[in-house]
């Protein structure tokens, strides 16, 4: 008789998560039977559940494993899962090691955070907790012990494990300690990367929390062996923990970005997708949103909008993410937001073909660094590394050009296969390899568009004295760097061999000049480069008005440098534009912005959307069919929300090029369930969608 055959991996089976983080008063007061109820009215098919850490939510026998105070001789988690699991959904047991109580500190003080000053740290919200020191005994010993417990106890499929890295810098004297005998050095205090200390910090606790993951990971695979430790971590260029590493670690990942706040725009949610995707390649990736307000102030009780909510979640959606909704505490003090979830989870159930993506179509990559960020831009990276993203983000929103993300420690050939277009938006510190790696990518017929001091530094942020990609932009450092200008422009300039203007100028026809940036480095073409499209006029005075003309109406200095490299084409903006446009949002820099990649693509986009409005459009490929999504941005309330309510957009004219020896059989909007009219030619499928609310996928069948 053979031996049974293996489960298959769960991984990848759950479309529409559910998280449900008791509070320690639920037990005996939350109704355990209307939330399996709503799991069901949901279609959920996984969910995460509060198990232990901060609190226990099962009858543990760790000592020092503080039990909720409400559960007396009941077992909630347990109840929950026993739930669940009737209802066929994988389970995730949520850890949270954050924080103890008093009698952890007492019987174990050395597991406590310690600050710069060596005090033990309490907890800012609630002071009669204690930090936890996140790579120490604490997390290696004892938390370990507990998750084997759960995992041993209920089966479940894995460990959802929330702040376990710590609560920033930690001086407790493990730490100190294991940092000495690592890198013979003490704790830095300061936040210079270029700091030798500081440098070997940042590598130190990476290799430390890593170490942490793998043993997790160990202990729970030993009680189950299909369940992994999965690590709430992970992001873009200002995430701590090294993003190629971890998407070689998880078989999972979710990002738990659970709404925007401040003045962050709703394409921040499809952002967060493609930064963990560039990590995870095809491998499945929840969008953790929440039901409440997200903001500084901590409304952990509160409920957003329906459209704030629904947008949020349609944009991961539309990006790649597979959606989970989390609501905090069982007791249900505002009900609005259930209707809400339960409509998107129908129509996500109903239409789970079209979202079961196997590969993005889109040919145009940004790169995010976090090097760059580390080691270049330190204190100051979200100024100089990620504002220069979100505003070359913003453009590619703007012009409606699919594109994905890309991490710079990922650029070898089959992850740059795909594409045909790189926007390197101010990544500044790249080393020798990688700036290799994107000569060999133009080499093959690639292009390239890139902004200010875009491979200036070397990996650990040292200036080198010239670009490393200085062959590819035609371009030196010519040593000087302009800081701050002020009233300062860029000529548009007309080839005196064409008298025509380059097409990275289309758009801007009835202008001799627009505003420059901010910033601006100061280079030297090479020889063979003339007749740039963007020449520098100097800035001028600003004041006193009578004084505001150019003193220098005209220079040669170029402001743009746009080559043919073999088979590829070069764009190098070596001012900050990514980067005021996401400041000033002038129209002129976004188009620019927006000619430079079409220009660098020189081939039809793989689809092209004409009408009013802002949209995010993604496209892609599932087994026997390809999707194009339409995301309704078009809000007063698009830069600052909440929304409100939608704002429709009146008709569409989609063009969609057809993958090469594929033939349409049918075309389908799925969300208004219309049959539109088709027109087929040249490979290529033209529709027009009539109306759009929030969001619209264009399915066709193959």
């Amino acid at each position: 008789m053979e031996p049974a055959a293996e489960p298959a991996p769960w991984f990848d089976r759950p479309m529409r998560w559910a998280q449900l983080t008791l509070v320690e008063n639920d037990p005996g007061r939350y109704d355990l039977h209307f939330w399996l109820d709503y799991f069901a009215r949901t279609h959920s098919d996984a969910a995460c559940l509060s198990a232990g850490g901060c609190v226990a939510y099962y009858p543990t026998k760790i000592p020092l494993h503080y039990r909720s105070q409400w559960m007396g001789d009941s077992d909630p988690f347990g109840d929950l899962v026993a739930g669940c699991r009737k209802l066929n959904m994988v389970v995730l047991a949520r850890t949270d090691p954050h924080a103890v109580h008093q009698d952890v500190y007492d019987a174990h003080p050395d597991w406590i955070a310690v600050d710069a000053e060596g005090r033990k740290r309490r907890h800012g919200s609630m002071p009669e907790l204690w930090l936890t020191c996140g790579l120490g005994p604490y997390n290696f010993e004892f938390m370990t012990a507990v998750t084997s417990e759960i995992v041993s106890r209920y089966q479940v499929d894995g460990v959802f494990s929330n702040r376990w890295s710590g609560s920033g810098m930690c001086y407790c004297e493990h730490c100190r300690e294991n940092f000495r005998s690592a890198a013979g050095l003490d704790l830095p205090r300061t936040l210079n990367p270029q700091d030798p200390a500081r440098r070997a910090y940042i590598e130190w606790k990476q290799q430390r929390l890593f170490e942490l993951w793998r043993v997790m990971d160990g202990v729970i695979r030993s009680a189950n062996a299909n369940a992994r430790f999965i690590a709430n971590t992970g992001g873009g260029a200002l995430s701590e923990l090294d993003m190629k590493t971890i998407g070689e670690m998880a078989p999972v990942l979710f990002a738990d970005r659970q709404a925007r706040s401040g003045l962050a725009p709703p394409w921040t949610a499809g952002k967060n997708a493609k930064e963990y995707r560039a990590a995870m390649g095809p491998k499945p990736i929840g969008g953790i949103f929440s039901v409440g307000v997200e903001e500084a102030y901590r409304w952990k009780d509160s409920v957003q909008s329906g459209p704030e909510i629904r947008l949020w979640a349609i944009d991961g959606v539309a990006n790649g993410l597979r959606p989970w909704f989390t609501k905090f505490g069982g007791t249900l003090y505002d009900q609005r937001w259930l209707p809400v979830v339960e409509e998107l989870y129908g129509w996500l159930y109903r239409n789970e073909r079209y979202l079961r993506n196997e590969a993005p179509l889109a040919r145009v990559a940004m790169v995010y660094s976090q090097q760059t960020a580390q080691f270049y831009g330190g204190e100051r990276a979200h100024q100089k590394v990620e504002d220069p993203t979100l505003g070359y983000y913003q453009a590619l929103i703007e012009a409606r050009i699919p594109f994905e993300m890309l991490h710079d420690r990922l650029l070898d050939a089959s992850r740059l296969a795909p594409f045909k277009v790189l926007v390197l938006p101010n990544i500044a510190a790249l080393s020798d390899e990688q700036c290799g790696q994107i000569r060999e990518f133009v080499a093959r017929g690639g292009s390239l568009v890139a902004t200010h001091e875009t491979s200036l530094y070397d990996e650990w942020g040292v200036r080198r004295s010239d670009f490393g990609l200085a062959d590819l932009f035609g371009a030196h450092f010519d040593g000087g760097l302009d800081p701050r200008m002020i009233n300062s422009y860029l000529r548009l300039e007309t080839d005196p061999q064409t008298g025509k203007r380059h097409p990275i100028l289309a758009g801007l026809e009835n202008t001799g000049r627009i505003i420059n940036g901010v910033a601006r480095l100061h280079t030297k073409p090479a020889p063979e480069y003339r007749n740039p499209p963007l020449t520098l006029i100097p800035s001028y005075p600003d004041l006193p008005m009578e004084e505001v003309f150019p003193r220098v109406p005209r220079t040669d200095i170029p402001e743009v440098y746009v080559r043919q490299v073999g088979a590829g084409r070069v764009v190098y903006f070596p001012w900050d534009i990514d980067r005021t446009f996401w400041e000033v949002l002038a129209p002129d820099h976004g188009k620019l912005l927006r000619n430079a990649v079409e220009w660098a693509a020189n081939e039809p986009r793989p689809v092209t959307v004409e009408g009013p409005g802002v949209l995010d459009v993604t496209v892609w490929r599932q087994k026997e069919s390809m999707t194009v999504h339409l995301v309704n941005l078009t809000n007063p309330m698009m830069m600052k929300g909440p929304l409100r309510e939608f704002i429709p957009l009146p008709a569409q004219h989609v063009a969609i090029r057809v993958p090469e020896g594929r033939k349409v059989k049918r075309v389908q909007l799925l969300v208004s369930g219309l049959a539109p009219r088709v027109q087929q030619a040249a490979g290529e499928v033209r529709l027009t969608v009539p109306s759009l609310l929030d969001h619209e996928v264009v399915a066709l069948d193959f």
